[in-house]
């Protein structure tokens, strides 16, 4: 069961992360666009917000199970995985949720858009920096590699 929460929580990452990239752009698009808020971009959205959501799920399920919690701190590896990781990625799942609800309650799209720009693109810098700082403390990771 581990193993298989591991490759899932590792393999779905590509799609929140290409979901996430694809709603920043449309949304900075239609901002500076002036572009309409269509239907394909809520859908978009939720389906970025889900994927996020679904991710954590995993994510958590994950993290109990391997008793990351129990590890210890100072050791940088340990305080990345206990602390930092779980930390900036709850942190990025709260912008878009946050994001996608506000953009909800606003009824110009330009609005929408920005709304969605800023609180997805600061949830995609947090994404990128925690996979940055996740090379930087476990050499055994990469940017790219599936694990």
């Amino acid at each position: 069961m581990n193993d298989i929460l591991r490759s899932a929580h590792s393999g779905w990452r590509y799609v929140v992360f290409l979901l996430l990239i694809i709603a920043v752009i449309k949304a900075l698009s239609g901002w500076f666009g002036n572009k309409p808020y269509t239907e394909g971009n809520r859908k978009l959205n939720v389906f970025t917000l889900i994927s996020a959501h679904i991710q954590l799920l995993l994510g958590l399920g994950v993290y109990f199970l391997n008793g990351w919690y129990k590890i210890d701190s100072s050791i940088a590896m340990g305080r990345y995985w206990k602390m930092e990781h779980i930390s900036m990625m709850l942190i990025a799942i709260i912008l878009i949720t946050v994001g996608n609800a506000r953009s909800k309650k606003i009824a110009e799209a330009v609005a929408k858009h920005r709304t969605i720009s800023i609180f997805f693109g600061l949830a995609l810098i947090i994404v990128i920096v925690a996979i940055l700082l996740m090379t930087k403390a476990d050499p055994s990771r990469t940017f790219f590699g599936v694990s």
